[in-house]
């Protein structure tokens, strides 16, 4: 059956709920177990599980079309200039928001000639290298955080160790280095910048 020339239902449908619950099930692995645990960033969840699932509905829906090979790269490259203008975003998000367009187009577009085990198999193997990269490679990574100190007399070069101690004893923090920034003799105040190992 058809309406204005469109089937009503189409045996895609049950391929396309079937690939859908693979890629859902993947990426909430990668996405609730992998990455936020190490990050704690609940707004990137939601950005990540919204994107990718977009993703995965439009690559599926132009997969019933002849797409030739600059159709193809025109896609990607829309998918290369996402930018969120508001609030730069780090390396390691950039990553991880390839990571689930990546598996969200790889989900959607697979062919006949790739098996379902070629399927879960790649799915697999990307949870793996994240799960050995983030737990077990992955280097701390050094923060910063801007203070404004009162105890002007510190500051001085020859200073620099009971600076560094008494900024670690208020802010408990296991302080790598501090920088001395603008400095105002009128309220004896100076602004220091910390530098410290996210654990």
């Amino acid at each position: 059956m058809e309406f204005l020339d469109i089937p009503l239902f189409d045996d895609d449908f049950y391929k396309m709920m079937f690939r859908f619950i693979i890629n859902i099930t993947f990426l909430t692995i990668i996405i609730r177990f992998i990455y936020y645990p190490y990050s704690k960033r609940k707004n990137y969840v939601f950005t990540y599980y919204l994107i990718s699932v977009i993703v995965f509905f439009l690559c599926f829906t132009l997969k019933k079309y002849e797409l030739d090979i600059g159709m193809a790269l025109g896609l990607f490259a829309i998918f290369g200039i996402i930018r969120y203008r508001t609030d730069p975003i780090d390396i390691k998000e950039m990553t991880y928001l390839f990571v689930v367009i990546g598996v969200s187009v790889i989900n959607s577009l697979a062919n006949k000639k790739m098996s379902y085990a070629e399927i879960l198999g790649a799915n697999a193997l990307i949870i793996l290298v994240l799960v050995s990269i983030e737990r077990h490679w992955a280097l701390k990574q050094e923060e910063s955080k801007a203070i404004v100190y009162e105890n002007i007399n510190n500051i001085k070069p020859e200073n620099y160790e009971t600076l560094k101690s008494d900024l670690e004893e208020r802010t408990g923090l296991n302080i790598n280095k501090v920088t001395i920034g603008e400095v105002d003799f009128l309220r004896d105040t100076a602004k220091v910048t910390i530098f410290y190992f996210n654990s």
